[in-house]
């Protein structure tokens, strides 16, 4: 972590433009139905608030494609965080121009002000550098508190870095880089990765880069059937990425010749059709049948993958092991869940759906630290600079 965060710039009476990322589930009615992300931004928003800044926050908030949407107002969240923060938050119609200025002119110290949603401009996605500036000059100071943005170059994240100096880290990006950095660069061992979720395409990079890093790999979820088929196992109607199996084999002899455990389910729970069940079975997993799919790891790997758990000290999870939004599929991911809950090691939840499954299982005080940055977690487990990141000012 050798960039500049809060604690080394003076905030008081300064103009803060702090990114964060509000960008949260909200249902039909347009209520939240998770507030993580808004929690997570309170240190950095409560530091800098306490010692005299006006504080000015621009977020992104789901898809509007670069034009102005009334779904996706920012005024959902300017309530919650004023419930949160337990004082005023005064929301503003722009996130540029005189009107917006004006406001800002009028904060006092210690004032919270939220920009409305970055993404009504096409110029956010597309880092344009005249849009960056009018950002920067609201404000005398930048604050990137948004990891889970972090992996994307854009106006708000990367961009009013170039025209507003400092650039400093808020504490959660701060923790994300050194907790995720730890465990990458020096973990305590035996370390210990478990990927699942569905597509091996999605975590090429990442294979490649941990299989250098870890002692024991663990590959659940629908990517491991490219795998068995890679080791010539029958996989029935499972998910398979047919391209990527020349991948799998290469991966695997990558493991044995660097002595790198990388386990495979040794059961499946099998069925029909997993949006309609008909039925569900546990199957060997080089016995699956071939009008079936595989959509769960069975108990007998459960038990293994819990045992490499157990003796680990370092263990980061990304990604689920099976249809967990199907409850009679979601019981590996629960073993593991509990697994990382039980064991004494350093814990790391990978953002995402396995995040998300921590969370609704009462796990996630168990455990060390969950990423608030699903695609922004994986690139920094693959290795990848991060733009957010790289954009900060240098200690």
């Amino acid at each position: 972590m050798n960039k500049l965060t809060i604690k080394d710039v003076d905030p008081k009476g300064k103009r803060v433009l702090v990114r964060v990322d509000f960008n949260v589930p909200v249902n039909e009615a347009g209520e939240i139905t998770d507030d993580r992300r808004i929690k997570a931004a309170l240190p950095t928003i409560n530091y800098l608030a306490e010692r005299g800044a006006k504080v000015i926050l621009v977020s992104h908030f789901g898809r509007p494609k670069g034009k102005p949407n009334p779904k996706f107002k920012m005024d959902v969240l300017a309530r919650r965080l004023q419930e949160l923060a337990g004082k005023e938050v005064t929301k503003v119609d722009e996130c540029i121009g005189e009107g917006v200025k004006q406001k800002v002119a009028a904060m006092k110290d210690g004032d919270l002000l939220l920009l409305e949603n970055a993404r009504f401009h096409k110029e956010e996605e597309a880092n344009d550098r005249k849009f960056a500036k009018s950002l920067a000059e609201l404000a005398d100071i930048y604050v990137n508190d948004a990891f889970g943005t972090a992996h994307r170059a854009h106006a708000s994240t990367a961009g009013v870095a170039e025209f507003l100096q400092p650039a400093v880290a808020g504490f959660l990006m701060e923790k994300e880089l050194e907790v995720m950095g730890k465990a990458i660069t020096e973990p305590e061992r035996p370390f210990v990765a478990i990927l699942g979720g569905a597509k091996v395409a999605d975590k090429l990079g990442v294979i490649t880069n941990l299989l250098d890093k870890v002692n024991t790999l663990i590959i659940g979820g629908g990517m491991a059937y490219t795998f068995l088929k890679a080791k010539g196992f029958e996989i029935g109607q499972s998910l398979l990425d047919e391209e990527r199996v020349p991948f799998a084999n290469e991966m695997l002899a990558k493991a044995e010749a660097k002595g790198v455990k990388l386990l495979l389910p040794q059961d499946v729970v099998v069925t029909d059709d997993f949006k309609q069940p008909t039925l569900n079975k546990v199957v060997d997993a080089n016995a699956i049948p071939a009008e079936l799919m595989g959509v769960d790891i069975g108990p007998k790997t459960v038990e293994e993958f819990t045992t490499a758990v157990s003796t680990a000290k370092t263990v980061i999870w990304n990604g689920p092991m099976g249809v967990f939004e199907v409850p009679e599929f979601a019981k590996g991911t629960e073993g593991m869940a509990k697994a990382l809950a039980e064991t004494e090691a350093t814990t790391i939840v990978g953002g995402g759906d396995s995040a998300a499954a921590v969370e609704q299982l009462g796990y996630a005080e168990q455990m060390t630290h969950i990423s608030t940055g699903g695609g922004a977690s994986l690139e920094f487990l693959e290795g990848i600079e991060l733009p957010g990141v790289t954009a900060l000012s240098d200690k």
